[in-house]
């Protein structure tokens, strides 16, 4: 069992010298300051559609209230948040995007302190079905504007991107006929991936872009390899972990993470599920595949699913290229109706939750400090990287711990 100490942590902390002074530079000497945590720097994250419909006001009554009061716990655990851009969806009617509803949903989200990540640019599944109404080369080209037009009219509240989502299966995908499959298949892998990723970075040079997917074995890994050989610039690889059928385990997780690890990238794991009822048979090869009318949440469930859950988060973060992880999603019932919520319909909040927050908000957050600064003005903080607020003489100042051990100064 991985064990959660100060060792296999320490890529996670940082230490930094505060230099207090005065209006005219002066160093303030043995002031007693407070330092405190205030977000981290790794992304706790979670999938957040019904903030869609929130943000324009599509709630009212017993319904919003119910809403807001999620909304209180999922803020006080997550600084992440993906938004829903299926094609399909997004764009039902060609032309019309919902570009308002998304704006003000990242709008409002933004306002909550946390970051945003736009999800899926390129997907052959909820893509637009009138793209089949035209070319090969039309609907390549649709793509491609479409990543330009999204990307820029969101450029400033969503800087990252899903930017293709689950390309192993892409080309071969017969589930129904769409036309993404149809250009993967024509164009092949690498030069789809290579082009949409391409006109993402065009429209935002600075965004952090993805490759997604739910293919863990050999197949990403030569994707991959070809893509970055081919001089794809990838800034993080994603990988869903959607345990429907049971907790990977720890080997397993950290065999996945050893074999993408020779790309020496950041991985985002992307896509997290571990259910509170039974588990899905081992039979299923396609998830979506397993459709039942009720999927009830069981007590003995949920206590498997907390003590999975916070395994499944120290491994991860316990890997120094693990950046973010996102859980899917944050209320039961959502996809294929599981159990996989931090909290039920009726708004119970699940072990799984009150388990994390301590992992994240106790375990894995620097306590409070008091402090004095000695007489050159200078204030030592250690802790875990991200961003912290110091008071003194009744003010507060921000600032980010990181790990690049540089002096920041903060006037009076």
């Amino acid at each position: 069992m991985l064990e959660n100490n100060q060792n296999c942590l320490q890529h996670r902390m940082g230490t930094t010298t505060i230099k207090l002074v005065a209006a005219d530079g002066s160093p303030l000497a043995n002031k007693e300051v407070t330092v405190k945590q205030t977000k981290h720097k790794f992304l706790f994250g979670c999938a957040e559609f019904t903030s869609v419909p929130y943000a324009n006001n599509k709630f009212e009554g017993k319904q919003k209230e119910k809403i807001e009061e999620r909304y209180e716990k999922f803020f006080d655990l997550f600084n992440f948040v993906t938004l829903p851009f299926y094609w399909g969806k997004f764009e039902p009617v060609k032309g019309k995007p919902d570009t308002e509803s998304l704006k003000n949903a990242a709008k409002w989200l933004q306002t909550k302190g946390v970051e945003l990540k736009g999800h899926p640019l390129c997907w052959h599944t909820e893509t637009a079905p009138w793209l089949l109404d035209m070319s090969n080369s039309e609907i390549f080209s649709t793509q491609i504007n479409r990543i330009h037009r999204d990307v820029t009219d969101f450029k400033g509240l969503i800087d990252m991107w899903d930017v293709i989502n689950e390309v192993v299966i892409m080309p071969i995908f017969d589930k129904y006929d769409n036309g993404i499959t149809r250009i993967c298949k024509d164009m092949g892998r690498i030069k789809l991936v290579r082009e949409v990723f391409k006109a993402a970075r065009e429209s935002n040079p600075n965004a952090t872009l993805l490759i997604n997917d739910f293919e863990t074995s050999e197949s990403y890994d030569i994707l991959i390899e070809g893509l970055l050989e081919s001089g794809v610039h990838i800034d993080a690889i994603g990988i869903q972990s959607h345990m429907h059928q049971g907790y990977w385990g720890v080997e397993k997780t950290q065999e996945i993470l050893e074999r993408f690890s020779r790309f020496k990238l950041p991985i985002h794991f992307t896509e997290n599920t571990l259910v509170s009822g039974h588990l899905m048979p081992p039979e299923i090869v396609d998830l979506n595949d397993y459709q039942i009318p009720e999927w009830p949440s069981t007590p003995e469930g949920e206590e498997r699913q907390a003590q999975e859950a916070v395994t499944h988060y120290k491994t991860l973060f316990s890997h120094p290229l693990v950046e973010a992880i996102t859980w899917w999603d944050f209320v039961d019932g959502g996809w294929l109706k599981a159990p996989s919520g931090f909290i039920t319909q009726d708004n119970r909040v699940k072990p799984i939750y009150h388990a994390l927050h301590d992992l994240i908000k106790n375990q894995w957050w620097t306590k409070p400090m008091d402090l004095i600064s000695d007489e050159n003005g200078l204030v030592n903080v250690s802790g875990f990287l991200g961003e912290y607020e110091v008071t003194f003489d009744g003010k507060s100042k921000s600032f980010c711990l990181d790990n690049n051990n540089e002096t920041v100064t903060i006037s009076a």
